[in-house]
């Protein structure tokens, strides 16, 4: 038995990136989700308009940020700001004497539960109106969050995987010696885990919207076009994951490295307002959070495109960035083989 222990050991010890990835990736989670797992709100941008909008922004609690003022506004602009998603609320001011209201955005769980909650409190008697989900539940705000997760799940760690046993199994390198460019290599093994996921996407919007009744106010082509970006950069990440690993094992440790983030960072669990500054800023770079933006602004909210076009733009450039890497590190995996093909003679 220990001539066992000390042989695994010397395997374990060749194999220097699987041991990295055994102790960085504990560290890492841990020092990034201890300040990330937060779900308590400590601010919440609001929008004040209306006749007496000066007044009533003087007297809203602490938790409010108030990022706008405008006195010559009415309820229906009120409610035009709030389906982008720019406020979390918006307070609509009438004539002097007149009872405000608060419109609150039920889309974002987390910030509606505090705002209800301040102004029980505060010193400016309100109407509380939550919109797009008055009663709070958690399917509306959940659903739209677990199709990009389940776009995670298929393109980046079945991605991988695929790949990479094509690697162990010598059949990447059978690829590589026949006539096709290392583009057409790459999108062949891609479109087969392009449309599980979008037949899977398709299931999961079915089942929640009738099954858990989450509403579907936007447009689907926005919908579409977010998702179809979402996947494209999942199953960049995906193959990139497959370039730099050697097995299943290290394909699977680093698919789950960029998995837990995107989970916990996105905004899908906890809220990104939130997070300590260290380490907020590491959720700007998640592919998860733009979609989420964008799958709860469509379907919740019933956002135009317009209002998404920076989610869809972001989604765009991380897609351009992760799948110039992966097609450059995929063409060095076939690269090597073509090389060793022996050139035919010349005739004499």
């Amino acid at each position: 038995m220990w001539a066992i222990v000390v042989k695994e050991f010397r395997e374990l010890r060749r194999d220097r990136r699987m041991v990295a990835l055994m102790v960085l990736i504990p560290l890492l989670l841990l020092v990034v989700f201890g300040y990330a797992a937060r779900f308590d709100v400590s601010s919440v941008s609001a929008e004040v308009v209306g006749p007496q909008a000066s007044r009533a922004a003087a007297q809203l609690p602490g938790l409010f940020t108030v990022e706008r003022i405008r006195p010559g506004a009415d309820r229906a602009a009120a409610l035009s700001d709030l389906r982008t998603g720019k406020y979390a609320t918006i307070v609509v001011t009438g004539p002097a004497g007149s009872q405000p209201e608060l419109l609150v955005d039920g889309a974002d769980l987390f910030d509606a539960q505090a705002v209800t909650k301040a102004v029980a409190s505060a010193r400016l008697p309100v109407k509380v109106t939550v919109m797009y989900n008055p009663k709070l539940t958690t399917s509306a705000v959940m659903v739209p969050g677990i199709i990009g997760i389940l776009l995670v799940f298929v393109g980046t760690l079945a991605t991988s995987l695929g790949v990479v046993r094509e690697r162990q199994s010598g059949t990447l390198e059978q690829l590589a010696v026949m006539p096709f460019r290392p583009r057409d290599v790459f999108v062949g093994k891609v479109a087969p885990y392009f449309l599980v996921a979008a037949v899977d996407t398709a299931i999961v919007v079915t089942v929640g919207l009738g099954v858990f009744k989450v509403p579907f106010r936007g447009s689907p082509f926005t919908f579409v076009l977010g998702s179809l970006l979402f996947l494209f950069v999942t199953l960049s990440i995906g193959v990139l994951i497959s370039s730099v690993s050697e097995n299943q094992g290290q394909a699977i440790q680093l698919t789950m490295m960029t998995l837990l983030p995107q989970i916990l960072l996105s905004g899908f669990v906890f809220p990104v307002a939130s997070m300590a500054v260290g380490v907020r800023w590491i959720a700007y770079l998640l592919p998860l959070k733009y979609f989420v933006d964008i799958s709860r602004g469509v379907m919740l909210r019933g956002a135009p495109i317009g209002a998404l076009w920076t989610p869809l733009l972001m989604l765009a450039v991380l897609g351009a960035a992760a799948f110039g890497l992966s097609l450059v590190r995929f063409r060095r995996d076939l690269a090597p083989s073509r090389a060793a093909v022996p050139e035919p003679e010349a005739a004499p």
